[in-house]
């Protein structure tokens, strides 16, 4: 089967504003703000096409824009609450045919496990709108991936009527399965106990913990594995952390 051609973008949702650990996506890790270790790894994709970072207009987030800028990727701003608006936008700012959501406090995600989900999408193109791994998870949270094509995501923009839906960008698609194709892959074994997102200060401490332990070498999902099986300690560090819906 050939693999359509079609403009696949990674969009990266980030901004400086956190209720739980305000200014985490630029947080320093050996001197690298968290933000640069995600974009290092999906520059890793095969099967991107581009990055761009979805970030506000609010002024804390100057920062961030700087930071795409003098990294050479693509910066789009845009609203603060309504941040499936804001993605409408940056996927038509970046003449995108297939989305893949990445959220800013994920500095573990794997290139591999990115181009595992677009291939899915690609080969099963157009039977496809969603395809995921987080509507079953078995993937460590923080190894997030969702791939959409454009015109589910501006049908998304328009049928989305509630904050959340208007907050959490692909809600709109995963609550109504009867106007939308959905799909899901799976690892070969369940890991979703294990959270690598940042959300607070023990997260950041975890995550911290195993990029220093990997130094330099930029660890595979099979890597980070390997180590948390060698130090079950690290598990501990934020297990008590509860994930805020959705």
């Amino acid at each position: 089967m050939q693999i359509p051609s079609l403009r696949v973008v990674a969009i990266i949702q980030a901004r400086m504003g956190s209720s739980r650990l305000p200014g985490k996506t630029l947080q320093p890790i050996l001197g690298k703000p968290m933000l640069g270790y995600l974009i290092e790894r999906l520059k890793k994709s095969c099967l991107l096409s581009d990055i761009m970072i979805a970030t506000t207009e609010l002024p804390e987030d100057d920062a961030i824009a700087k930071f795409g800028i003098s990294n050479s990727i693509p910066v789009f701003r845009g609203s603060v609450e309504d941040v499936l608006d804001r993605y409408r936008l940056a996927a038509k700012e970046s003449n995108a045919g297939v989305i893949v959501r990445i959220t800013g406090d994920c500095p573990l995600i794997d290139p591999e496990v990115v181009d595992q989900g677009i291939d899915l999408f690609l080969r099963a193109f157009p039977r496809y709108d969603y395809v995921s791994n987080t509507l079953q998870r078995t993937f460590p949270r923080g190894l997030d991936v969702e791939v959409f094509s454009r015109q589910a995501l501006e049908k998304a923009t328009e049928i989305a009527v509630d904050e959340i839906e208007r907050e959490h960008v692909t809600l709109p698609i995963v609550r109504h399965p009867e106007l939308f194709s959905l799909f899901n892959f799976c690892y070969k074994k369940d890991y979703s106990h294990y959270r690598w997102t940042v959300d607070t200060r023990e997260d950041f401490i975890l995550i911290a913990k195993l990029i220093e332990m990997s130094f330099p070498k930029s660890p595979s999902f099979e890597d980070l594995l390997q180590l948390n099986r060698e130090h079950p300690e690290l598990e501990i560090i934020n297990a008590h952390i509860t994930q805020k819906i959705p």
